[in-house]
């Protein structure tokens, strides 16, 4: 059974930092490319970042490229997302996601792509 387990959410003030884990269990945590997206209030899910199995890392916008770092330990069975300088539209609930495999940019950037989902992780950035 495979199961994702988000962590490191919380409230941080503008400018501030958080890196959320995402532990997986239950996979061949090495074969998988992972992804982050998170959904704001009343918003829908958006991309935000992916790491394919051999660490290729792609970022929805040139704002999070600067901002986020997606990275993945294989031997923790973990991926992370370090985000500084966090804004308070970067707030939501953020998820991680897995698929089996190698993808295109377009594909990790979807998450029809994706098998396995997490319960999601809240951020909130005040201002």
């Amino acid at each position: 059974q495979v199961q994702l387990v988000e962590s490191g959410g919380g409230l941080v003030q503008a400018g501030g930092s958080l890196r959320l884990s995402c532990a997986a269990s239950g996979l061949s945590f090495s074969t998988y490319s992972m992804g982050w997206f998170r959904r704001a209030p009343g918003k829908e899910r958006e991309f935000v970042a992916a790491i394919s199995t051999y660490g290729f890392s792609i970022y929805a916008t040139d704002s999070m490229k600067g901002r986020f770092t997606i990275s993945r330990d294989n031997t923790k069975n973990t991926v992370y997302l370090q985000m500084n300088s966090l804004k308070p539209e970067d707030t939501a609930v953020y998820y991680c996601a897995a698929v089996m495999g190698l993808f295109s940019v377009d594909h990790l950037k979807n998450s029809h792509t994706y098998n396995y989902w997490g319960q999601g992780t809240q951020v909130t950035v005040s201002s």
